[in-house]
């Protein structure tokens, strides 16, 4: 299995590689791919030294898998390219999400609906992502009516970039920008660029991208999204309306039986999920699980997963394994 990682060198990428190895992907070649600024220097995976590769040379490669992580504008040039070499392509960028030829998924929600003709393949916003892993199970039992999600997102979402200005603000050097304020002891209620309707991208993917993995675009969801000052992952309070009353043991026992979701849910002993207990490990975390007094039918919980694993590489990964799995590629 030729497996080449497109923007192995970005924060992303790194962890993809590191995924990768963990979970024991059966890997025969694995290509790093770059931008040309990048190309010719080594990147380490499995105690061997690779170097890494031109978006060309990698094409021409031919790999069976080729997993992006390098934005939305190289994604739409170049991932037709490696569709058309015959490489399966799971595409980390907001490129081809709302496409309505291509798929959007999480596996554990609807893999079941990929072939062999995908060819480009979207992984889902971070965000998205943690949020329909909890939505997809009660939604099965209960119908859900309408969805408040609030995030709490890691500088990590952006790049190294912000995290060197969080360090830099910390200790009080001057340095490059990834924002438009200081994020040290702040937090920004805007990710992503602002669209006319005076939600942001991010908050959009929030709203469109559940209905089409879920696959109810009658589904009602707002979103409000925060860049706070974390490291650790994505954190999001999410108030869910049902069609139908529900059972608060049942709900938490749905979500205990779920694969890929922890349950962390137990006032008593302040056990709830944080994004410090969250880092590096791959499940959703699921806590301060109450009814909504003010209506009916209506749930609040808290939910937190690390962005760069579950919310793109673990996913993405994961993808791939189902591909294999199934004989698709």
């Amino acid at each position: 299995m030729k497996i080449a990682v497109v923007g192995a060198t970005g924060m992303v990428g790194q962890v993809m590689l590191k995924v990768l190895a963990e979970r024991k992907f059966p890997i025969t070649e694995i290509i790093p791919v770059a931008s040309e600024r990048s190309v010719g220097k080594t990147i380490e995976f499995q105690g061997n030294n690779f170097t890494v590769v031109g978006m060309q040379t990698a094409v021409d490669m031919k790999a069976d898998i080729a997993i992006f992580s390098a934005g939305g504008g190289t994604s739409l040039e170049w991932a037709p390219k490696f569709a058309a070499a015959g490489t399966t392509v799971i595409d980390n960028s907001s490129a081809w999400r709302m496409n309505p030829n291509n798929k959007l998924i999480v596996p554990e929600i609807n893999a079941f609906e990929l072939t062999k003709e995908d060819k480009i393949i979207a992984n889902p916003n971070c965000s998205t992502i943690q949020m329909v892993m909890v939505m997809n199970p009660l939604h099965k039992k209960y119908k859900i009516k309408r969805t408040i999600v609030s995030t709490y997102q890691s500088i990590t979402g952006t790049g190294v970039k912000a995290v060197q200005q969080l360090e830099n603000e910390k200790n009080g050097v001057e340095g490059e920008m990834a924002y438009p304020y200081p994020i040290d002891q702040n937090c920004l209620p805007h990710c992503d660029v602002f669209e006319e309707n005076g939600y942001t991208k991010e908050e959009m993917k929030l709203v469109n991208e559940p209905k089409k993995i879920l696959g109810d675009v009658g589904l009602n969801i707002t979103a409000t999204a925060v860049r706070v000052p974390v490291v650790g992952g994505h954190s999001e309070a999410i108030n869910i309306e049902f069609e139908n009353d529900f059972d608060l043991a049942d709900i938490r026992k749905i979500l205990h039986e779920t694969d890929g979701i922890t349950l962390q849910d137990n006032p008593d002993t302040n056990t709830y999920p944080m994004p410090i207990y969250a880092q590096d490990k791959d499940d959703v975390f699921v806590g301060r699980i109450r009814r909504d007094e003010s209506q009916p039918n209506t749930i609040n919980m808290w939910v937190v997963t690390d962005n760069l694993r579950k919310g793109a590489a673990t996913n993405a990964v994961q993808i791939a394994e189902y591909l294999v799995e199934q004989n698709l590629v």
